[in-house]
């Protein structure tokens, strides 16, 4: 920033110093309330001149035993006051106390308001305009910083003004029952307006500058075309940063489609960042599976980076999602140039996509109808559009086979239906992902990260568990916590659908990436949270642990069988077997549709706990704490009328408020008929007792309290949103409601049992 050089200015900085001091040594005066009533709209002509009006009262007598806290409030409430000269000087003040303690940490924020406060001190100092304040300002700034912190800084500067005006209304509607606030929440309030008032003041400048910045920066192509053999297209764009004379290591993604991509993220980290895409589409009347020429392209790909002179020959792949797929399928015929893949919440193709448990799911439907029809292509996917669902009740309604699906939406969808005529994990789907004997010559690093609250977590579980049974001493590192689907998308959120995320799972995920590629590429030394073969959290316990295996994430197991019931109470979960023989006893109609309006609930925190077509086993308070980690297992026992059955399985701690709260999420599906063998079908006989063992494909982690108890949740599957097993024994996609008269009645013996895995 340009220091003030003014008397004046010096003066000023003294006295900030001096106060400061002063108000270290004072006791915090007892918190007051301040007369304000909240602005009906954050457009409201009046709103700023309330604003200011607010903080205008509380500068004289805000005062805070933290320098820093101070000197960050007191530029608040000086800009929200309109005196961004005293704001300047209070922020070059902030600085310079923070100059020691910031060396060697990551950039922060404030440095957004840095450049706010100088620019609009300077647009009345200087008598210029705020645009040329601001583009002064954001030079001075952006060109002092290396490429990685300028990207981290323009990165937070291009965000849209609309979410800080949406944050300020919520605020407003919050706080205008009352005509009174008290100073925390109207320094809280402020900030908001704040960051409001800066953005769009600023919003529309930083496009240019951002653009400005880059072309000094990087080397960026864009619109490269590759013909592949089969007469495809593919678009490829690199980012390179310019100030390397050296050739680079390439990050490379594959998206499948155009897409957002890392690549200019990738740059400011020292590589050459490179994304490719599908352009133009194979032709085949019959339709061509999406998945199935992603290794071939994505290897094309490979091999023309390692021709380029930017290019140092290594190449490493990243993906999560869709793009998660691609380097596996690249990996089956290993590039020599390819030297590490990391995916993240990765599709797998007939393990987490577009079935679980070999249960299809109605979103593959959505998924490979925008791939083959172009009148879905060019839309956002939303899985969870109304459209969407519309379709899954009106199939449910209707009772039609699965298969029906297309012509109940008016779109033939030759990929799905011929997903439908492979229900196993056949040769089909092996074909996609590498083989036992492809796993075994994978010999480059390979980092996969996932999280308990992640739909795709069994893909990601199979591709680090296949690679090390085939190649054991692979070099390939699991990273696993309290993390959703959108995991690599932004800073992981603070709540997650109502439970709390541990502070030290509240990491930037991509950053945690770069650093595992810099010690494959650069030399740099392993990431203490991948230090070993399976890192992972302990929710609950705000603990990163480390194991050589998921085996060794835990020593030792609680046992508990599926015990019986007083009429009208919950099943119960007992670590003693009854010695007298008894069953739970379950009748599931299979034509009745009333429920066709059924969401999934989404909170993972409730106060209440219903079993949707199942039934509820809930054990004893524990008697002390226990970390469970890992996968759990069983035995069920059961006699059943049908010759196959799909089921869910959930598993909940218990709090001694007395909220249940989820272990993981989605829950873990199977079909009886491939528990067993996922690639093999073993149907169950009907009306005679059988036993079937099962191992989750879900694992979790957390620090189960003294006092908790764990809440089990046993349920037959039968939801709008997936294929229905009738269990007839035939093609499930081929079943219809006219298979189901019969309802379907299970006794469960309380011979069988759940393993919870503890770490002892």
């Amino acid at each position: 920033m340009k220091p003030m050089t003014s008397q004046s200015g010096a003066v000023r900085s003294a006295l900030v110093t001096a106060c400061i001091l002063l108000i270290a040594a004072l006791p915090a005066w007892a918190a007051q309330d301040y007369g304000f009533r909240a602005p009906s709209s954050t457009l409201d002509a009046a709103t700023a001149a309330t604003m200011g009006d607010l903080a205008s009262r509380l500068i004289p007598v805000y005062q805070d035993s933290d320098p820093e806290r101070y000197l960050a409030n007191l530029s608040a409430l000086q800009m929200a006051a309109g005196d961004y000269a005293s704001a300047d000087i209070s922020r070059q003040s902030l600085r310079e106390r923070r100059r020691k303690t910031d060396f060697g940490h990551p950039i922060s924020r404030s440095v957004i308001f840095d450049m706010y406060a100088h620019a609009k001190a300077s647009e009345t100092q200087d008598r210029i305009t705020f645009a040329d304040a601001f583009s002064n300002s954001y030079r001075e700034t952006i060109r002092r910083l290396d490429d990685h912190d300028a990207f981290t800084v323009t990165h937070w500067l291009d965000e849209a003004p609309s979410g800080y005006r949406d944050a300020l209304q919520r605020a407003f509607d919050q706080s205008r029952a009352a005509d009174s606030i008290d100073e925390s929440d109207a320094i809280a309030l402020i900030w908001k307006y704040v960051a409001f008032d800066a953005y769009r003041n600023f919003g529309a400048l930083v496009v240019l500058l951002n653009a400005e910045d880059d072309h000094r920066r990087y080397a960026n192509e864009s619109g490269i075309l590759l013909r592949t053999a089969d007469g495809a297209s593919l678009s490829i764009a690199v980012i390179r940063p310019t100030g390397s004379p050296a050739p680079l290591p390439t990050l490379f993604q594959f998206t499948g489609r155009d897409a957002p991509s890392y690549a200019k993220e990738c740059a400011s980290h020292g590589y050459a960042g490179v994304v490719a895409y599908l352009t133009e589409r194979r032709k085949s009347g019959a339709g061509i599976d999406p998945l199935m020429a992603e290794g071939a392209d994505a290897r094309q790909v490979i091999a023309w980076i390692a021709k380029q002179p930017w290019s140092d020959g290594r190449v490493g792949m990243y993906g999560e999602g869709d793009s998660g797929f691609a380097p596996w399928a690249a990996a089956k015929r290993m590039p020599p140039a390819l030297k590490a893949i990391a995916t993240s919440v990765a599709l797998n193709p007939g393990i987490s996509f577009p079935m679980q448990g070999n249960i299809f799911q109605n979103s593959a439907y959505a998924w490979s109808l925008r791939q083959v029809d172009p009148k879905e292509s060019d839309a956002v996917f939303d899985p969870n559009a109304a459209k969407w669902r519309a379709l899954d009740e009106k199939w449910y309604r209707s009772g039609r086979p699965y298969r029906d699906l297309g012509r109940l939406y008016g779109r033939h969808n030759p990929v799905f239906l011929r997903w439908l005529n492979h229900p196993s994990y056949d040769a089909y789907w092996q074909n996609l992902a590498p083989s036992r004997k492809q796993f075994a010559h994978i010999n480059i690093p390979a980092l996969t990260m996932t999280g308990y609250f992640a739909a795709s977590e069994p893909g990601d579980l199979y591709y680090f568990s296949q690679h090390l049974r085939y190649k054991p001493h692979a070099d390939h590192t699991l990273f696993i916590g309290p993390y959703g689907d959108d995991m690599m998308q932004a800073t992981p959120p603070a709540n997650l659908h109502g439970i709390p995320v541990d502070s030290g799972a509240l990491i930037d995920l991509r950053e945690l990436r770069y650093r595992w590629f810099d010690h494959v590429f650069k030399d740099a030394a392993v990431p203490e949270l991948l230090k070993a073969r399976v890192n992972y959290e302990v929710m609950g316990g705000n603990e990163w642990r480390h194991a050589a295996s998921v085996d060794a994430m835990a020593g030792g197991s609680l046992r508990y069988y599926l015990d019986t019931a007083a009429a009208g109470a919950n099943h119960r979960l007992s670590q003693h077997r009854r010695a007298n023989e008894g069953f739970n006893a379950q009748s599931v109609s299979l034509v009745d549709r009333s429920d066709a309006a059924w969401t999934p609930p989404t909170d993972f925190v409730t106060k209440s706990l219903v079993a949707r077509h199942g039934l509820i086993f809930i054990s004893e308070a524990l008697s002390r704490p226990s970390t469970l980690a890992g996968l759990f297992s069983g035995r069920l026992d059961f006699t059943v009328n049908k010759m196959d059955m799909d089921l869910d399985i959930s598993l909940y701690e218990v709090l001694s408020s007395g909220e249940y709260l989820r272990l993981f999420s989605p829950t873990y599906e199977m079909r009886a008929s491939y528990a067993q063998d996922r690639v093999h079908r073993q149907l169950l006989k009907a009306g005679e007792r059988q036993r079937l063992v099962f191992k989750s494909e879900r694992m979790t982690s957390r620090q189960l309290q003294a006092g908790s108890r764990i809440a089990m949740v046993l349920s037959f599957a039968k939801r709008p949103d997936r294929e229905i097993n009738y269990g007839t024994g035939a093609d499930v996609s081929a079943e219809s409601i006219a298979d189901g008269k019969i309802p379907v009645k299970i006794r469960w013996y309380n011979d069988s049992y759940i393993d919870i895995p503890v770490h002892k």
